[in-house]
């Protein structure tokens, strides 16, 4: 799944793509009745209808969110999930059947006549939302979200994690707790650290959690410069992989020897989800 550094870049792309367009029509591409939600204010306008002669004003990120402003205060939500994404093409080329929604602009810009953006997702668990922005902010998935953890201090991360009786890699992965962290920089962070994905949030001390905090910074303002990590399919709206994988030191290297010691890193299933670690440096 796209984590922040990966959701990030395609918000900037799409913010110098489409930011400015007016969207003429959008075609449903066999899409799951699932992949879209239109909030009941439309009043059964449906999805391509409510969306027709909306320009787009901004496009933002909360979390792992893509949140694209619309005028008439609206707001188009995306969520990738899995293998989601958005693409800016020629309308000359043909349409995949994996692209489930194709939104299509007014003529009138010269440089961007010709292309339209497409959202693509083949394992079809991206979600496309509709709302009114008076609405937008009460929608489970965005009321609750974490703080943002690049605008998050390191006295702030420290006062979110006192008193938390937890894992930390669980912890780091709820987005009620920090939004935008995944497997990947999880993962990422604690080898850096040296701390146990099992070690409970509780027993770190102030002196460590302050040090996390500064690795997480640091590895999502990395990743976000290298345009992501690409370990499946994520590439940008112009297609472009990211380039991160190329420096990952825990997540996906299972057997592969521990920078620091030459201890093989291991995987571990922890509640739901898997871990890389080195089990000699990152000892509980």
């Amino acid at each position: 799944m796209p984590e922040l550094p990966e959701v990030e870049i395609v918000v900037r792309g799409l913010r110098q793509t489409v930011v400015g367009e007016t969207i003429e029509r959008v075609h449903l591409n066999n899409t799951p009745p699932a992949s879209i939600v239109v909030s009941d204010s439309f009043k059964g306008g449906g999805f391509a209808r409510a969306l027709a002669g909306r320009k787009i004003l901004d496009v933002t990120r909360r979390g792992k969110n893509i949140l694209i402003s619309l005028s008439g205060d609206v707001t188009l939500w995306a969520h990738l999930k899995m293998t989601g994404h958005f693409f800016y093409r020629d309308k000359s080329l043909p349409i995949d059947k994996h692209d489930l929604v194709i939104f299509d602009f007014r003529s009138g810009r010269k440089s961007k006549d010709g292309l339209n953006l497409r959202f693509n997702d083949y394992r079809r668990f991206g979600r496309l939302r509709l709302f009114p922005n008076d609405e937008l902010w009460e929608q489970d998935g965005l009321k609750a979200l974490g703080p943002e953890p690049l605008n998050l201090s390191a006295d702030g991360f420290v006062i979110l994690c006192t008193g938390k009786i937890r894992m930390i890699k669980p912890a780091l992965l709820d987005q009620t707790f920090i939004a935008g962290l995944g497997n990947i920089y999880t993962d990422e962070t604690l080898y850096l650290s040296r701390l146990h994905p099992r070690r409970l949030v509780s027993s770190v001390s102030r002196r460590k959690l302050v040090e996390l905090h500064g690795h997480i910074q640091d590895i999502l303002k990395f990743a976000i410069h290298k345009m992501g990590t690409s370990v499946d399919s994520f590439s940008s709206v112009n297609g472009q992989a990211g380039q991160f994988q190329k420096y990952l030191k825990a997540y996906g290297n299972e057997g592969k020897p521990c920078e620091r010691c030459n201890a093989k890193i291991i995987r571990e299933k922890i509640g739901s989800r898997s871990a890389h670690f080195c089990p000699r440096c990152q000892r509980i």
